[in-house]
């Protein structure tokens, strides 16, 4: 072909690059886009996505000395607002967008990372109310995490020595804005912890645009905040400022000096408290006094004590009553006694055998010493005895008859005395 010359690929797209490189209007442009096919190199830190609108769709690239000054984290379906320059990549001869600033379309950067970082941390269990450590009613000493040149630092000082002069005030100078804010935050945090050396925090600054407040929205401060064992109490700007630190804080403050009144309590009002209860105290014993003497001033009027013999002589009479009904039945108990006693002795005497023998009748002994009563086995010829009423006859048995009827006769004696 005439006039014609053949190009190399690497040729050709270093030519259109330095068209496109040459062209002013390429060089610092704004495109409005949604992010779509979003890569976050981790090891680079450099930003890879595509912008597309209803139709069209272009490759776009953050390097990492960019992207680190975003205060958002891109995101698929995000819309944003890009600056930066056109340009080719010339190995893949693609042309894409070199970006070197970037702002979500609708709100700020900053309320944006605000409350993607609001949102992370409050998915971890920062901001639980579970954490959250009681302020100490009566602190010793009081840690100040601020400025040494702003007006917060007077305020807090000034309410505390007018509020609770006994308490130690250990103040920690740190920058409250710019890049150097937040590791200086952290570290006073760390510092006082590893001291022990307060019972509680303040940490705070006065008012300031979002841009002057960023520091207490780092993410380093909110965890460093969330992880002191020394309860922190947050004032950060005016009360309508809200920053991450608040949300991770224990306890939260509008502004300085009410987190000076939120440390600790009013003296003043201690005195008053004291001095009511004691009062209290005073009015309450004057009154137990009162009720205690009025008992006893009864109790003195009563019988016991007017005539404290009374009640030994009427208890006397009721004792002399009680031996009186007591001989009484003993008496009766024993003439009852005597005379069932000599009912007996009469009965037993009547069955006695010597009563027997009074009446007429005899007893008969064997040989051997034992009692008889009956002819049988004794034969004629045994000696036998015959005790009577006034002595004994030794006898021998000349002859021996059974008479039935006189046994019989014996035996119905014998049941008459049973």
């Amino acid at each position: 072909m005439a006039g014609s010359f053949v190009l190399t690929v690497t040729q050709l797209n270093t030519y259109v690059k330095s068209l496109l490189d040459g062209d002013v209007k390429l060089a610092n442009i704004f495109i409005a886009g949604e992010i779509s096919n979003f890569t976050g190199h981790y090891r680079s830190g450099h930003l890879y996505f595509t912008l597309k609108d209803e139709k069209c769709a272009v490759s776009a690239v953050m390097f990492s000395r960019y992207a680190a000054r975003l205060r958002f984290r891109p995101a698929d379906g995000m819309k944003v607002i890009a600056r930066g320059k056109v340009s080719v990549y010339e190995a893949a001869g693609r042309y894409q967008l070199y970006i070197e600033d970037m702002q979500p379309e609708g709100i700020g950067a900053l309320s944006l990372a605000f409350e993607q970082l609001k949102n992370k941390l409050e998915k971890e269990g920062l901001f639980a109310a579970e954490r959250k450590k009681p302020i100490p009613r009566f602190p010793e000493k009081i840690g100040v995490i601020t400025s040494p040149t702003g007006a917060a630092v007077h305020d807090i000082i000034t309410v505390l020595g007018r509020r609770y002069p006994a308490a130690r005030i250990i103040f920690c100078p740190v920058l409250v804005q710019g890049e150097n804010a937040a590791p200086q935050i952290t570290d006073a945090i760390g510092r006082f912890n590893r001291a022990g050396c307060a019972d509680v925090i303040i940490l705070g600054r006065g008012g300031g645009s979002i841009e002057d407040l960023w520091a207490f929205n780092e993410e380093s401060v909110a965890r460093a905040v969330a992880a002191s064992r020394i309860p922190i109490i947050s004032a950060v700007g005016h009360e309508t400022d809200f920053t991450i630190c608040d949300f991770a804080a224990d306890l939260r403050a509008p502004t300085p000096s009410a987190a000076a009144e939120l440390a600790v309590p009013d003296a003043a009002e201690l005195l008053y408290s004291v001095l009511y209860q004691k009062d209290r105290m005073l009015r309450a014993m004057s009154a137990k006094t009162g009720s205690s003497k009025e008992r006893i001033d009864g109790f003195m009027k009563s019988r016991v004590f007017t005539n404290p013999l009374g009640a030994v002589e009427t208890r006397r009479i009721n004792l002399d009553g009680t031996v009186s009904r007591l001989n009484k039945a003993v008496k009766d108990k024993m003439s009852k006694s005597r005379a069932l006693l000599s009912e007996t002795g009469l009965r037993l005497n009547s069955l006695s055998p010597l009563s027997v023998l009074g009446r007429g009748y005899a007893a008969v002994y064997g040989r051997n010493g034992k009692s008889l009563s009956s002819v049988e086995g004794i034969g004629t010829g045994d000696k036998i005895t015959v005790k009577m009423s006034d002595g004994e006859l030794g006898c021998t048995v000349n002859s021996k008859a059974v008479k039935r009827s006189v046994k019989n006769s014996f035996a119905s004696e014998a049941e008459k005395y049973e």
